[in-house]
């Protein structure tokens, strides 16, 4: 029996990690080893590491039973590296509860959506390249799926729930962050994406913030010749961006005289919003939470990878 054995699963560490926040603000590193004595764990389950060797496999499972819990809106983050408990979750710890796995936290919506959205099939053109560029130890850090899927199956779709929990995690940080961090992060995001020129011409133009109902103007093209203009909105969860908003800022481009405009938010856009960007003469892309923590994620902004594993096959003109 290897020392991996002895490392309790994610989900058995879910109610232990929930108890630790009950005790108030906590940091996830000062809970993996409390937890790690007392679960009396032996030095070599301690030490076990992830095929990267950048963590261990009991850390490893111990943020996955955070990250569940917080999708559940049990937990929530505060700063950096640090949770607490919620209202919701100590109602759960009010209730004495034997054990917190998957199915306990299904009958929370958020976490029913959460769930639902990582099965969500990945883009086939992106199928392969997001199927290698996984963060940590595919085995690790999944449920076990359906026997009846294929090995590139289960990989694919453990990526998906790595990428979907990556992506939630980003929009909480990006809220929790003070609001100048919001207009970088749109600076860095529009650079990767090949927007802008340099940091510096690029900061320069989102520096103008209440600039006529404008946050800012990106230049398209390295001349200046095609400009994009920016509103950007950062709202907290459930605070979503209405038409009128939409009409306002129609308003904007058109006494700046531009003909495109980008309106990113950290929240969501009510139906009504959508259709009148579409039906406005100028045209408006919207940017909501979730969209913008994938582009992030994709463009490497506020992530890096962790490890790549490389997906191999027969060459078959080696044996021709």
């Amino acid at each position: 029996m290897s020392a991996t054995d002895d490392v309790p699963d994610y989900q058995s560490l879910m109610l232990p990690v929930l108890r630790a926040a009950a005790r108030g603000e906590q940091r996830i590193g000062a809970v993996v080893e409390r937890l790690a004595g007392e679960l009396g764990l032996s030095d070599g389950a301690r030490a076990t590491l992830l095929a990267s060797g950048r963590q261990t496999v009991f850390a490893n499972r111990v943020h996955w039973a955070k990250t569940y819990l917080a999708k559940a809106g049990l937990v929530e983050s505060t700063r950096r590296g640090h949770f607490r408990l919620t209202p919701r979750g100590s109602a759960v710890l009010a209730d004495n509860p034997d054990r917190i796995d998957n199915r306990f936290l299904s009958r929370f919506d958020e976490f029913r959506q959460f769930t639902a959205r990582a099965a969500e099939p990945a883009e086939p053109a992106d199928a392969l390249t997001r199927a290698v560029a996984a963060a940590v130890d595919l085995t690790l850090a999944a449920p076990p799926m359906a026997v009846e899927q294929t090995p590139d199956e289960v990989m694919r779709a453990a990526h998906r729930r790595i990428e979907t929990a990556l992506a939630e995690e980003l929009l909480d940080r990006v809220r929790l962050a003070p609001p100048e961090f919001f207009e970088r992060l749109i600076v860095n995001l529009l650079l990767a994406m090949g927007y802008g020129g340099s940091a510096a011409e690029a900061g320069r133009a989102l520096g103008r913030s209440g600039d006529d109902g404008v946050d800012g103007v990106i230049d398209q093209d390295a001349l200046g010749l095609d400009r994009v203009y920016i509103q950007a909105k950062r709202y907290a969860s459930g605070n979503s961006v209405g038409s009128g908003a939409i009409r306002d800022f129609f308003g904007s481009l058109d006494r700046h005289k531009a003909a495109k405009g980008l309106f990113v938010t950290t929240s969501t856009f009510t139906e009504s919003a959508r259709q009148t960007a579409d039906y406005l003469s100028k045209r408006i892309v919207l940017v909501n939470g979730e969209h913008l923590a994938r582009l992030m994620i994709r463009h490497n902004v506020g992530c890096r990878i962790e490890e790549v594993l490389h997906v191999k096959k027969i060459d078959e003109d080696f044996f021709e």
